[in-house]
């Protein structure tokens, strides 16, 4: 065993060693592969000169200059307005009426309003702190199985990680896209053909509703099987199903879905890239936000929707290239309606962000999308330098010898990594587990005889990494759930609460195995 394989070992070993103790990730990963380069350096593993060059090269091209990356703080800050905004309790609320006499009614509602409030913010925390806090002490209080109601809650918290637009898959797409162009090249294909955002997130959109129909049809199961279990929380006619009603549940349902048509559909449509959607959708939410917080504010808010449909009617309409040599009148005229419309929608949108300004939650949001942004690119950027520094020890050739050289070929290697990924999702965070494993195994992976290729495994991967959030004793929706639950509720209950859709995700997981088009039959379709 030569110098480059022991250092490879004790690179892992000492990172999984001090991620462990709690230490912050992207100081883990940095100084571990600070560490170990200066090692290496030092016992000849490594060139002298390779990881000074190639290092901040690296960083500008792949996390400065990455366009792609700029849309992770825009929807960590469309999801932070929206829940700040108090838009998810007005959904929890009308859809807890809609289904409340129903048995099983308001795990139901917890669902749809999850799978809503995943399409829209992709946040895991704010999903489920808020409904841990509105909807958990009504369950509890109507009599709900507290093991039922605590998992139903925490599970659907987690489907921003699955149903797009998601913060998980923005990452994984990048990392995916970089281990697909590299696998490429490796089999001698130097015209590569790369992964997009938009490709992956058309293939996780529909193994994520089958995600959603599957914990809906367990909370049908346990209203038959167990009736005790989750009881209806209103009595018929407690909630008159009237035109007020209604009305309220329109107010609620449509702005949200709105808003993840604009986003999802301009990316699927292939009309924007994810940033450019992203950025539509943190407007979106500002109004919204507006909206909702200052409701004298509203007519501005729909000004400023009317001048926006305006201008892409417009925009469709007329040739507004005014550097043209002859410009026709009609197309002066267009081109002048399109200035009064960006005037009137700048300045209705600047005055939505003064209102939330001046009432504190535009500080708050800003704040919060600092602090998530800035820890996941402080995470890449020492990502980038672990990976260097593995990558010159000859690890991904390693990783590579030891996948081939499993039983089974690649469905053989799949297995054990899906096995590992698992494993580790609970001591480590989906982020820890995206930069550190996927970019050294994904590479060999796609490079075997069998790969579905990458837009296949980075919806199993992603599938995988949600079950990260709720496997004890580390996951993330856990905590987020303990700390806003009633004393009653104890942690062994939320425990076992999340047991079965646990379960239910791996049922998933290996359908999707079993029908690999449930994940790459959308990105053909509209992606060729």
């Amino acid at each position: 065993m030569d110098i480059s394989t022991i250092l490879v070992a004790l690179m892992f070993v000492t990172l999984f060693g001090f991620l462990l103790t709690g230490f912050p990730v992207a100081f883990t990963l940095a100084g571990t592969g600070l560490l170990f380069g200066g090692i290496g350096l030092a016992t000849g593993a490594l060139d002298s000169t390779g990881i000074i060059e190639l290092l901040p090269n690296r960083m500008h091209e792949n996390i400065v200059r990455n366009e792609l990356l700029f849309a992770i703080p825009l929807f960590v800050m469309m999801g932070v307005m929206l829940e700040r905004s108090k838009i998810a309790e007005d959904l929890l609320e009308s859809m807890g009426k809609l289904f409340g006499s129903l048995r099983g009614g308001l795990g139901i509602s917890v669902t749809i309003v999850g799978a809503l409030l995943a399409a829209s913010t992709g946040i895991v925390g704010a999903t489920v702190v808020t409904m841990g806090l509105l909807s958990l002490p009504t369950m509890l209080k109507r009599g709900y199985d507290t093991r039922l109601a605590a998992g139903s809650i925490a599970a659907a918290g987690t489907l921003g990680q699955i149903i797009p637009p998601s913060i998980v898959l923005i990452l994984l797409a990048e990392v995916l896209s970089n281990s697909w162009s590299e696998a490429q090249r490796e089999m001698g294909i130097f015209s590569v053909s790369p992964m997009s955002a938009g490709e992956l997130f058309a293939g996780a959109l529909i193994p994520g509703l089958v995600l959603v129909a599957m914990y809906i049809g367990w909370q049908i199961f346990i209203a038959i099987a167990k009736p005790s279990y989750s009881p209806p929380v209103m009595e018929k006619g407690e909630v008159e199903l009237n035109t007020a009603f209604f009305k309220q549940l329109i107010g609620a349902l449509v702005p949200p879905l709105v808003l993840i048509i604009a986003v999802l559909g301009s990316i699927l449509g292939g009309i924007a890239t994810p940033t450019e959607a992203a950025s539509v959708g943190t407007v979106g939410a500002i109004l919204l936000g507006a909206a909702r917080l200052f409701p004298d504010h509203r007519r501005q808010v729909w000004i400023a929707l009317t001048s926006l449909v305006g201008l892409l009617i417009i925009a469709g309409t007329f040739d507004l290239r005014m550097t043209r040599d002859d410009v026709p009148l009609s197309d002066m005229i267009g081109f002048g309606l399109a200035v009064l419309l960006s005037l009137m929608f700048a300045y209705c949108l600047m005055t939505s962000i003064w209102r939330l300004y001046r009432q504190g939650t535009m500080g708050e949001v800003s704040r919060s999308t600092v602090r998530i942004s800035s820890m996941i690119y402080a995470i890449l950027i020492g990502a980038a330098l672990f990976s260097l520094v593995f990558r010159d020890l000859g690890g991904d050739d390693i990783i590579a010898e030891i996948l081939s050289g499993l039983p089974g070929g690649y469905w053989g290697a799949l297995a054990v990594v899906m096995l590992v990924m698992f494993v580790l999702g609970f001591f480590l965070d989906f982020i820890e587990i995206t930069f550190v494993i996927v970019p050294i195994v994904a590479p060999a992976l796609l490079m075997m005889d069998g790969s579905l290729g990458p837009i296949w495994l980075g919806v199993m991967m992603a599938m995988n990494l949600q079950t990260s959030f709720l496997t004890p004793p580390f996951g993330f929706a856990l905590f987020y759930l303990r700390g806003v639950a009633p004393p009653e509720v104890k942690t062994t209950d939320i425990y076992k609460g999340v047991m079965p859709f646990i379960a239910i995700q791996v049922v998933a997981l290996i359908a999707l195995v079993l029908f690999p088009d449930l994940a790459t039959w959308l990105p053909e379709t509209l992606f060729g």
